[in-house]
């Protein structure tokens, strides 16, 4: 019974610990046009060119290793494909503790169509608010205001809801 009492008061604190930062990530329209990147193909990317051209942009926080990131990418292309043209922008950023030789392999044996970053350094990780668990997905508004978050394979129809609402 005392275990499952930590237990609790460690997740407790976790969830405040969490909703605190992503609440802090959120609170500032164009928070993310800060963010730059390097894909593993050595494009630069920066967020603020996308949300100077319009684009509503969703980050994909995912890993090699981890089963619902792999069976979510097929679902996030056809995403891709679909809202690409209606001024969707997409990141697929591979977390540090994963080898950049397997998210290259990946992308390329899955022939991703969107930029592919491995966060080397955990840069991004801390810009987004320490992510702890993947896949986690963000869709940034225009503006650059963070205005989803999705932990775990998303709701498909919410997700898409949401992102066709910002292009309108």
């Amino acid at each position: 019974m005392a275990i499952k009492l930590r237990w609790l008061a460690a997740a407790g604190i976790a969830a405040v610990v969490i909703a605190t930062a992503y609440k802090n990530l959120t609170a500032e329209p164009g928070a993310m046009n800060a963010v730059q990147v390097t894909t593993i193909d050595n494009q630069k990317i920066k967020f603020a060119d996308w949300q100077k051209e319009g684009k509503v942009t969703v980050v994909n926080f995912w890993a090699t290793s981890c089963t619902t990131c792999v069976k979510e990418m097929p679902k996030l292309v056809e995403m891709y494909n679909k809202l690409q043209p209606k001024g969707l922008a997409y990141v697929a950023v591979a977390m540090q503790y994963d080898n950049p030789a397997y998210v290259k392999n990946f992308a390329t044996d899955k022939n991703l169509p969107f930029p592919v970053v491995w966060d080397g350094e955990g840069r991004l990780n801390e810009q987004f608010g320490h992510i702890i668990g993947t896949p986690t997905t963000f869709v940034i508004d225009k503006n650059g205001k963070i205005i989803k978050r999705y932990v775990g394979e998303p709701d498909w129809t919410d997700i898409y809801a949401v992102i066709e609402k910002e292009l309108a």
